[in-house]
């Protein structure tokens, strides 16, 4: 197969050449007089020369005959948005820094959240443990073991009050990475700021909500996937209608990346899962411009530093022109995918951990220079444990230095008009468009679902990166290349179960505090809504809030009404 792609990829070259392209001609006089002798000489190292994600790569790239790179270019803040949805770019503001933290109760990470704007953070992310992930309650048996060793911990309304104390809601923007609960969490989220007096039209921020792509890849779902694309659609709604400065879905391809996609199986399937949500709130009767606009997006910037830029640049082209020729958008705002940028998880090793600081740095480079307008750097000691000061204050301090030092942001996409970066650019954007039409082919992402196609793509994807990692094909410096016998010198960060007791402790006094009466009517009332197409199920999840409904006893009454979920096995 990268046979056929290579000689796909020359073609073109061949015939220009018969026809007399100066470009070619000079090429092929290149290879003749200057290349072929050397070659005979010095032999080129072994290949395959190829993309992280398997795309084949020629040695040289010049300018291709019948493309008009002018119109696939474009120029910032202008369609396509190739080099940018803003003309000014960082020129006129920087990414928003953030760093994406949650551990032990709610205390614990307050304090961590207030360490990190006084050192310079420019935004909030917050990181929740897994009982919380899943809606299960943190005094639930379920929960023996995992309460804030992964994140933060949030079972009611109390502890978000107790998460943002003394935190300026009003001026600070919030990212939420929670999925199957999102519509919960936000709500806990919306009720502690009007505590504070922030009224909810005056919040800025993002919930993740992609519920979309637990199913595919990162598989914290809690309910069937199209009850829960119901509710990702009234969090759309309700947030259309009462709160214009929040994203309320962050369509995520970060997961997807995580469980071993390539980048390519990334952009594809993240902007079908864009389209996806489209489709559901147009059909819930929504103007397309009127939700579009806080449409936002959240990628991973893996190793291969160019296709990760061409990524990033073939995704705005692509978003662009499905929403205007596809879903009919007509403002401008409509058709920019802005994006939220974390770097590689997965490819952080527990190996000789330090190097991960060099890994992060291209990764984060690859990310401004693809034009993100937000970025989490990921701490050194990332594959160990949740990280410590020194390795978060290392991490921001590296986005520090790229803004601050490398000139980085003074010139606009400065690789736009590169000959390798628009042709990779260019593939990206044609292989995407290949998935999108088997997507559609099965009926939808839904239905790629229900039937594993998704999964399928994935698994055989990760396979054959890890055969070429085992085999020693692929290098991956400190795991299979350049080792060492040195110990391990990392400081440890570790958090015992007494979050889990304390956060125990409070969801008694919760539950025998609160109005019983009051909270069984609220959660009938949730279950009613629940069960009818006719209502938005947001005010309902509030109400159950304020009668001091606990996130368990919400998403078991969601789960009353549409079951929960076991996801088919796949080979």
């Amino acid at each position: 197969m990268a046979a056929t792609r290579a000689r796909s990829a020359r073609a073109p070259r061949a015939a220009a050449t018969r026809g007399g392209d100066p470009v070619a001609e000079a090429r092929r006089a290149w290879e003749e007089e200057t290349l072929r002798p050397t070659l005979d000489r010095s032999p080129e190292r072994p290949g395959p020369f190829e993309t992280l994600g398997g795309i084949p790569v020629d040695r040289l790239y010049t300018p291709r005959p019948g493309v008009d790179e002018e119109a696939r270019l474009g120029y910032p803040g202008q369609y396509p948005y190739t080099r940018g949805v803003h003309p000014t770019m960082y020129r006129g503001r920087l990414w928003s820094m953030r760093m994406f933290s949650g551990f032990g109760t709610p205390e614990d990470t307050n304090r961590r959240f207030r360490y990190l704007l006084a050192h310079g953070e420019s935004g909030l992310s917050i990181a929740f443990d897994d009982p919380t992930l899943y809606g299960i309650d943190a005094d639930d048996p379920e929960a023996l073991g995992e309460v804030g060793k992964c994140g933060v911990n949030v079972s009611s309304l109390d502890d978000m009050r107790r998460l943002l104390r003394a935190i300026p809601l009003a001026d600070v923007t919030t990212s939420m990475t929670i999925n199957g609960p999102a519509n919960i969490v936000w709500g806990m989220y919306l009720l502690a700021a009007e505590a504070t007096g922030v009224p909810r039209a005056s919040l800025g921020g993002t919930t993740q909500n992609d519920i979309l792509k637990e199913y595919i890849a990162q598989k914290e779902f809690l309910y069937p996937p199209r009850a829960a694309l119901r509710l990702v659609t009234d969090t759309i709604e309700f947030a259309t209608r009462e709160m214009p400065r929040w994203n309320p879905v962050s369509i995520s391809g970060y997961h997807i990346r995580e469980a071993g996609s390539t980048a390519v199986q990334e952009l594809a399937f993240t902007l079908a899962d864009g389209i996806a949500y489209v489709e559901a709130a147009i059909a819930r009767g929504l103007d397309v411009d009127n939700f579009a606009p806080r449409l936002s997006f959240f990628f991973n910037s893996h190793n291969d530093f160019f296709e990760e830029i061409a990524k990033f640049r073939a995704a705005r082209r692509l978003w662009a022109s499905v929403m205007r020729d596809r879903f009919h958008a007509r403002k401008e705002r409509s058709l920019w995918l802005r994006f939220h940028t974390q770097t590689a998880g997965c490819s952080c090793t527990a190996q000789q951990p330090e190097l991960n600081i060099v890994r992060t740095t291209v990764q984060a480079l690859a990310g401004v220079l693809g034009g993100t307008q937000s970025l989490h750097t990921n701490s050194y000691d990332e594959a160990l444990q949740l990280p410590t000061e020194d390795a978060v204050r290392i991490a921001l301090r590296t986005q520090q230095i790229l803004a601050n030092e490398s000139g980085v942001p003074e010139a606009i996409d400065p690789f736009g008009g590169s000959y390798y970066v628009e042709w990779l650019t260019d593939r990206m954007e044609e292989e995407a468009r290949r998935y999108f039409d088997r997507i559609d082919a099965l009926g939808g992402v839904v239905a790629g679902i229900e039937r594993g196609f998704f999964q399928r793509e994935i698994q055989e994807a990760s396979f054959r990166y890890q055969r070429q990692v085992e085999s020693g094909e692929r290098k991956v410096v400190g795991v299979n290349a350049y080792t060492t016998d040195a110990p391990l010198k990392v400081p440890r960060l570790r958090i015992s179960e007494q979050a889990r007791r304390d956060q125990a402790k409070r969801l008694a006094t919760l539950r025998g505090q609160r109005n019983a009466a009051r909270h069984a009517r609220a959660l009938e009332r949730l279950r009613t809504v629940a069960a009818t197409e006719a209502e938005n199920t947001m005010p309902a999840v509030l109400d159950a809030l304020r009668a001091r409904a606990t996130l368990g006893e919400i998403v078991r009454a969601f789960q009353s009404v549409y079951g929960a979920y076991r996801e088919r096995a796949t080979y």
